[in-house]
């Protein structure tokens, strides 16, 4: 397939794997991108610069095509030097830059400079249009059914999408719950030019999270997760497990964010990952939870996206077009 972002970031299809926090490895940034998507590693998964700069040497010795850096700015409560961790990805010849949380601004000329494209991810159009205005090359566009952080403002895809894409001049890319091939159908007619997947590359083979975890995924459906630190004005989108159902109760009651911070930890969210323990702390999954079905590899998942894709666009949609004029009769 072809639109302007694959003209952009040279990639086969229009699909770009969401920068997943301790799942954004070099392996799964790898598979994606050998299958013909965008694989996106994570550099804060990486808790020293030599090890995220090992790590994106690591990628690039397992695919030869385009991949992409994710650096997700202001969310964490750690103090982040921000400088090092850019120079660190500029001076490993990344070439595309998937930046999220707060405005890249601080860094465009220095990412110009380097010859890097950068992907911004944005929840609402007004900031859309000011990621535009400062030079990025692509937006995404986080619908309300995004796993993570979705904003505050709830406007699903079907209306956020083709909002963003009548404001913005710049490629749009749609994110939240998008699975399979009718979600990038639905994004293409709305004016995007790609989608974005999180959820639905965590349920694959190559996805380093434990495999009763991918069960979990398959099996739920579409009311499974949950909002939590909406009080806080932080709202994120997570799987309904015990940790979940206990922030929320806490938040009801008024309870501060300190309150919460140990069920939500990044440790204990580690733990489910690998134990396969769905209750070990916060799951992050999108609504789209609920059209996963399987757990196929990178390569199976994006092929099967693409021909059923094209399959929907070539036969059923073109089936539906009635070439005679609406209301015209036939002369008696």
């Amino acid at each position: 397939m072809k639109t302007r972002l694959t003209e952009l970031l040279g990639i086969e299809t229009p699909i770009i794997c969401g920068g997943m926090m301790r799942v954004g490895t070099a392996d799964l940034a790898a598979a994606v991108s050998n299958a013909g998507a965008l694989g996106v590693m994570t550099a804060l998964s990486q808790p020293t610069l030599e090890g995220l700069e090992a790590e994106i040497a690591r990628c690039a010795s397992l695919t030869d095509k385009p991949f992409a850096v994710n650096l997700t700015v202001g969310v964490v409560a750690t103090q982040i030097d921000y400088d090092d961790i850019l120079d660190v990805i500029i001076n490993s010849g990344v070439k595309i830059l998937e930046t999220a949380g707060r405005s890249p601004e601080p860094f465009m000329d220095r990412l110009k400079a380097a010859g890097i494209k950068v992907i911004h991810k944005c929840v609402t159009v007004r900031h859309a249009l000011s990621a535009e205005r400062i030079g990025v090359d692509v937006v995404s566009i986080d619908g309300f059914e995004c796993a993570g952080h979705p904003g505050e403002h709830d406007v699903g895809g079907l209306v956020l999408f083709p909002a963003t894409t009548q404001a913005l001049k710049i490629p749009v890319v749609a994110s939240g719950g998008i699975a399979d091939g009718r979600g990038l159908v639905a994004a293409l007619a709305l004016g995007c030019d790609g989608i974005n997947m999180g959820s639905r590359f965590l349920v694959s083979q190559e996805a380093p999270i434990h495999h009763a975890i991918k069960e979990k995924f398959v099996e739920m459906d579409e009311n499974q997760t949950r909002l939590i630190f909406r009080s806080y004005r932080n709202t994120a989108r997570v799987y309904r497990n015990s940790i979940a159902d206990q922030v929320v109760d806490i938040e009801s009651r008024g309870g501060e964010f300190a309150e919460v911070h140990s069920l939500v930890s990044g440790s204990n969210q580690d733990k489910a990952w690998k134990t396969g323990d769905i209750n070990a702390g916060m799951v992050t999954v999108g609504m789209c939870g609920g059209l996963i079905n399987d757990i196929p590899t990178c390569r199976e998942l994006v092929q099967t996206i693409v021909s059923d894709a094209e399959q929907i666009i070539t036969n059923r949609l073109a089936g539906a077009v009635v070439h005679a004029e609406i209301g015209q009769t036939t002369a008696a």
